[in-house]
């Protein structure tokens, strides 16, 4: 069945942090067409680093992919979170092109959690202007813990003892401000939350073709990942790089929910005023 999104107006939550949105282009499309399975890529990737110095609060951001041949476009998109909230996004493109590469350096301070998640597409034109596509995701967490009871240290997954108190400590803190933002939203469209497996948009990653959604199979998971990130590109990203011109605008993490019957998925967010949204994909 040919998908539909259904939406309402776009926004988010204004926050205290410096956001930033990097784009290359002044017109971007991010759209779903039919697999190529002659290409692919050969890298797509989300990394978050930071320096061993002490006196260095860099993190370094980077977003990459290449794919087997060169292409009409080709075009990332990445998502970076910060203890639960949007710090920024990353959309770079580039025509007849093979390789996209992009790095962001911010200043990190304090104990604090990243995640990154990115889009990676590639549009192709053959013969008789048929178009088909590539695509990936790829994503990224970093833990940064700066106290001043303990030695500085960065991690992607808590080994030390100290390690898993930290990464509990912080995460129990941003699970308790996302679940009663969610929860507000659930409430608020009177979704009945058991039909639904509930997926923060920053653990999509989780689900592929040998995982696909509930209900659903995977040749058809290709489809329906392609066209989720064709309405978030066209309702949330576009919607932050629109929102600009008036103020900063940090969102908490959409949160996505997965109809257990495979039938359709729900996105649901809040915007900057305080209204809340939702986006729904019929597969």
């Amino acid at each position: 069945m040919k998908h539909v999104w259904m939406f309402a107006f776009i926004g988010f939550i204004a926050i205290v942090f410096t956001y930033f949105f990097i784009s290359s282009r002044d017109m971007a499309v991010i759209k779903y067409f039919p697999i190529d399975d002659s290409h692919y890529f050969t890298e797509a990737s989300t990394t978050l680093t930071t320096s061993d110095d002490e006196d260095n609060d860099e993190i370094k951001w980077d977003v990459a992919s290449s794919s087997n041949d060169s292409m009409y476009l080709r075009q990332d998109v990445s998502l970076l979170y910060v203890n639960g909230r949007l710090k920024g996004v990353v959309n770079k493109w580039k025509e007849n092109a093979q390789h996209i590469e992009k790095q962001t350096v911010l200043q990190g301070e304090d104990s604090k959690k990243y995640e990154a998640i990115s889009f990676h597409h590639g549009e192709i034109h053959g013969e008789k202007d048929e178009i088909k596509s590539i695509q990936a995701t790829s994503n990224d967490t970093l833990y940064i813990i700066d106290s001043p009871h303990s030695k500085k240290t960065a991690f992607h997954k808590a080994q030390s003892t100290e390690e898993k108190e930290w990464t509990g400590k912080l995460d129990h803190a941003i699970d308790q401000q996302l679940e009663a933002q969610w929860d507000e939203l659930i409430h608020h469209y009177q979704i009945p939350r058991e039909k639904y497996i509930h997926i923060p948009l920053t653990e999509l990653t989780a689900f592929s073709k040998e995982n696909p959604f509930p209900g659903t199979t995977g040749a058809e998971f290709d489809r329906i990942l392609g066209q989720l990130w064709e309405g978030l590109y066209k309702n949330y990203v576009l919607g932050i790089e629109d929102s600009q011109s008036k103020h900063p605008i940090q969102s908490y993490i959409p949160l996505i929910l997965l109809d257990k019957n495979g039938k359709h998925l729900i996105v649901l967010y809040e915007d900057d005023a305080g209204e809340k949204h939702q986006l729904i994909q019929y597969y």
